[in-house]
């Protein structure tokens, strides 16, 4: 079960950049990838540089797949599953994201689904 939360208005995000935001506790970086209502959220976390720095990434298409390069490292994660493509073993949590009447949702897993999942 994931609970459902309104982080922003989408006007608040600019095209084709991330930005970071405190949800339930966690740093989530948001990326607005178009002019439209296009949206992602991941993990801000960056486990190869060991900082929350995933939001100030850049943009990038890599075969195909939308990522963000690390600011660190330069390493790419699919926004759309959290991997890393350069690293095999290495992914940051991905979330379901919406936008409704102009507000940005993201969907967080609730504590007992963590616990479910140890």
């Amino acid at each position: 079960m994931s609970i459902k939360v309104e982080v922003c208005q989408l006007d608040d995000l600019v095209p084709y950049s991330g930005c970071c935001a405190l949800v339930e506790g966690q740093q989530v970086a948001l990326f607005r990838v178009d002019e439209g209502e296009t949206v992602y959220a991941i993990g801000n976390y960056d486990p190869i540089g060991d900082a929350n720095v995933l939001s100030r990434g850049l943009l990038a298409e890599v075969n195909g797949v939308i990522t963000v390069a690390s600011p660190l490292y330069k390493q790419h994660y699919c926004l759309t599953t959290g991997q890393c493509l350069d690293t095999e073993n290495v992914r940051v949590p991905a979330y379901a994201v919406s936008v409704e009447d102009g507000a940005v949702y993201v969907s967080i897993p609730q504590a007992d689904d963590k616990a479910k999942a140890a």
